[in-house]
């Protein structure tokens, strides 16, 4: 029995169907592709009032189709195209409909149709994307080095303000961007670290962008107080968060408990009993056990219960990160201070990082806020969402249309805080998905968090490491942190990228010659 499209739709029920037949297999494909075409359709045209930018819309429409595609488990179909040398789905991110084009215009010719009578997409159309995905990481990072695809991103130290052949060695070394994070620094030592930027990129012929983070909203502790004689926290024991920061001029209180507070305190009105709360990247974890507990003062406070804690104690210490994985927080992206800050970021950064990033109106709110600052002839800086919540994960493609529908924009996978938010079990996971979803729609990535970190800390890299850096090679761009040894960092980053770069392309092998055997 041959399956017509107007006989059944694409549904969960597919591993049902006997597709051993091509031309079950083939009424299959185009039910699946109607149904990503229709579907697809009306997804872009809700989009569409947020998209100003007509080049932005084939993007946007393979995005679309990309989603309606995945809300369908492929697996069984893939596995049943493969006998046919068909399984190309596996890396249909980039070219949705030229895709499923192909893959149905050569099961036809197996059918016995007409070759003539095919779809067949033109190879200028299946590699479209592919074009789209690298004309925009050049419009975000510039042209990417002769001998590597993904640019290298350098988080500037301080000293980069004062020492200019630091700036000069970090370029020379292979960086193509480096990063400026606000929430460290002062407006004078920034203008002196771009300024040493230009110079080393002129002197050197290279071409390196500026991206500047701005520091959103941090949630972290306030001074420590600790019980006499008792310096860490152990499984059991319990935490006092004041709701007030103490006075520099205050005398140090008698505690029975480890006490801190939080550098927004407005936050503690919105954790009921029973929230869990992350410190220091979840090297405390605790759980909210009672809201109105008397801090050292008598104000009432939050009482937490230590759940997780090293075998011998960790340590509980000020200006450290608080994070709350199953809370939603309703919270501004953009502090008074960055607000601040903006005023120098429009008028200098290449790039702007913008931390925090949730909801759609979140970017609305940023791109707003750049109008007012720049000249509307004149050019803006990009966008770079950083993704490190939960929130931003499930909002991401309303984010890319939103800002890619504007401008050119880019994402940060912000591994380290989004760990925490999600777990880190399931980090691999999402961080894949993030791929996939911003390679659909032809927006470049940023892999970062703590890549290299021990090289670039202590001068010798760990074997997971090693690993993870060779799978950045995906994305477009990789970020190394600051430290001691980011020149020796850099170079081997670069040797991993060129070399990994010969076997794989994101999600294709590259069937590079083998030499080892």
């Amino acid at each position: 029995m041959v399956i017509s499209t107007s006989e059944t739709s694409f549904g969960e029920n597919i591993e049902s169907l006997d597709l051993s037949h091509p031309q079950r297999l083939l009424s299959t494909l185009r039910v699946l592709r109607q149904t990503v075409e229709n579907e697809g359709q009306t997804t872009l045209n809700e989009w569409r009032s947020h998209i100003q930018r007509t080049e932005f819309l084939p993007s946007a429409l393979n995005l679309a189709q990309y989603l309606a595609l995945r809300r369908h488990d492929l697996r069984f179909l893939q596995a049943t195209l493969m006998p046919w040398g068909l399984s190309s789905l596996g890396r249909i991110e980039a070219r949705v409909m030229p895709n499923l084009d192909a893959v149905i215009a050569t099961l036809a010719v197996i059918c016995g149709a007409d070759p003539t009578e095919q779809n067949r997409p033109p190879i200028e159309a299946f590699f479209e994307g592919d074009r789209l995905l690298q004309q925009h990481t050049v419009d975000l990072f510039g042209p990417a080095p002769s001998h590597r695809r993904v640019t290298i991103m350098v988080t500037l130290p301080t000293e980069a303000a004062t020492d200019y052949s630091l700036v000069r060695e970090i370029l020379q070394r292979g960086a193509n961007c480096v990063r400026i994070n606000c929430a460290h620094d002062s407006p004078s030592e920034w203008e002196n670290m771009i300024f040493h930027v230009r110079q080393a990129a002129q002197e050197t012929d290279t071409l390196c962008k500026v991206m500047m983070d701005l520091g959103g909203p941090k949630i972290r502790t306030g001074p420590v107080l600790a019980p006499p004689k008792t310096k860490r926290v152990f499984r059991g024991d319990q935490i006092v968060i004041s709701r007030h920061q103490p006075a520099p001029d205050q005398p140090t209180p008698t505690v029975e408990q480890f006490q801190t507070s939080c550098t927004l305190p407005e936050i503690l009105d919105l954790l009921p009993v029973g929230t869990v709360v992350y410190i220091d990247d979840g090297k405390i974890r605790t759980q909210v056990i009672d809201t109105q507990y008397p801090d050292a003062n008598g104000q009432p406070g939050l009482l937490l219960q230590v759940t997780h804690a090293r075998p011998k104690g960790s340590k509980l210490r000020p200006e450290k990160g608080l994070n709350f994985p199953n809370t939603v927080l309703q919270l501004s992206p953009l502090t008074e201070k960055d607000l601040s800050d903006l005023d120098f970021v429009a008028a200098h950064a290449d790039i702007i990082g913008y931390s925090f990033v949730q909801r759609s109106a979140d970017l609305d709110r940023l791109q707003q806020e750049l109008a007012q600052r720049c000249d509307a002839l004149g050019p803006r800086p990009a966008i770079v969402a950083k993704i490190e919540t939960a929130v931003a994960v499930a909002n991401l493609p309303e984010l890319i249309v939103h800002a890619a529908g504007k401008q050119s924009f880019g994402v940060m996978i912000a591994r380290g805080d989004l760990a925490i938010e999600i777990g880190y079990q399931r980090l691999t996971e999402i961080q894949e998905e993030i791929l996939w979803i911003c390679e659909a729609a032809h927006v470049p990535v940023i892999w970062a968090t703590q890549v290299l970190e021990s090289l670039v800390k202590n001068g010798a890299p760990s074997r997971g490491e090693m690993t993870d850096a060779a799978m950045a090679e995906r994305a477009e761009c990789v970020m190394l942190n600051k430290g001691p040894f980011i020149g020796e960092a850099i170079t081997i980053l670069d040797d991993v990228l060129t070399r990994m770069e010969a076997h794989q392309m994101k999600k294709t092998p590259q069937l590079r010659a083998l030499h080892s055997w």
